[in-house]
């Protein structure tokens, strides 16, 4: 193609997760409710676990800054889909594109660093009790969050940077609910291999490493669980470690279910439901996940509702 054919695109048309009127209205409703739960349901996580001294531990550190995390994560897609349920077309200018990819990859990044600390932390609180105050002190919990944010955004960086080194000249439909990054390269005009790879390698070792990091704490804590003599303390060791466990399969089972798939079996509609999944979903489940399997939580509520209640 000649230079003076190309035409430079200013802006991504979204398909959206369908084209179905009828569909549209009903998945309006049901992600305009699942996107309120999911911001009533993290930022209630974050004001219990500030407002109750019981939660000022480690773990519940982690947890509240998940919430904050699940919070944006879900912000940086779902608005964007909730307006492709209203309008025909949804034009997304290509710098709002590329920032929106931006936010996603930084708080799924951190998410994953998120859920690797908290099950480093459960592998120290069940395999050292003993020392678990001195080894994951404020100081190491501190560096934790930091290296979840700046994991989060030098992952970001790569699918960016690579990106604003592409030109867009050709189709700008997108068939995807929002900008992801297999969908752009396709749009891409230029050679895309480079854009492909350094992405593919720093995403491949952020959830290599953390989902190593998972699979050995979980497994030092299963041998811990194994070894106690006591069946309550069994029975209450397996209970602190199961809500966590429920959010991780859910989180890396989905996401590995989009980038670890063969670009044979690569479908569209597969996708964009895995990716509901992870992006929308998971976020609003986390909430529900921790208060409802966790006693410390419960109790927690309980205690703040009756202190309102002393002061209303």
């Amino acid at each position: 193609m000649e230079p003076a054919n190309h035409t430079t695109v200013t802006e991504f048309v979204i398909l959206g997760l369908t084209d179905n009127p009828t569909l549209c209205a009903i998945f309006f409703v049901v992600f305009l409710g699942v996107y309120i739960v999911t911001i009533v349901g993290n930022i209630s996580i974050i004001i219990l676990i500030r407002s109750s001294p019981q939660l000022h531990t480690p773990m519940y550190l982690f947890l509240r800054h998940l919430a904050f995390v699940d919070v944006g994560y879900s912000t940086s897609v779902t608005p964007v889909m909730l307006v492709s349920f209203l309008r025909e077309t949804t034009a997304v200018p290509v710098p709002g594109c590329i920032a929106q990819l931006g936010s996603d990859v930084a708080f799924g990044t951190a998410e994953c660093f998120l859920l690797a600390a908290m099950a480093y932390d459960r592998y120290v609180a069940i395999g050292s009790p003993l020392l678990y105050p001195a080894r994951m002190s404020p100081g190491l919990c501190l560096r934790l969050l930091a290296a979840s944010y700046l994991g989060g955004c030098a992952n970001a960086s790569s699918f960016t940077g690579c990106l604003l080194s592409l030109s867009f000249c050709g189709p700008n439909t997108i068939n995807h609910f929002f900008c992801d990054l297999f969908p752009l390269l396709q749009l891409s005009c230029g050679h895309a291999y480079f854009a492909e790879i350094s992405p593919a390698i720093s995403s491949a070792s952020v959830l290599a490493s953390t989902l190593a990091t998972i699979t050995a704490s979980y497994a030092s804590v299963l041998r811990s669980i194994l070894r106690m003599r006591s069946t309550e303390g069994r029975k209450k060791a397996f209970s602190t470690c199961t809500s966590h466990l429920t959010a991780v399969t859910l989180f890396y089972g989905t996401v590995l279910l989009v980038y670890v798939m063969p670009k044979s079996r690569y479908s569209a509609d597969r996708v964009k439901v895995a990716s509901v999944t992870y992006t929308v979903v998971v976020p609003m489940l986390n909430p529900l996940i921790y208060s409802l399997r966790n006693k410390e939580v419960r109790e927690a509520v309980r205690k703040l509702t009756a202190r309102t209640h002393c002061f209303a």
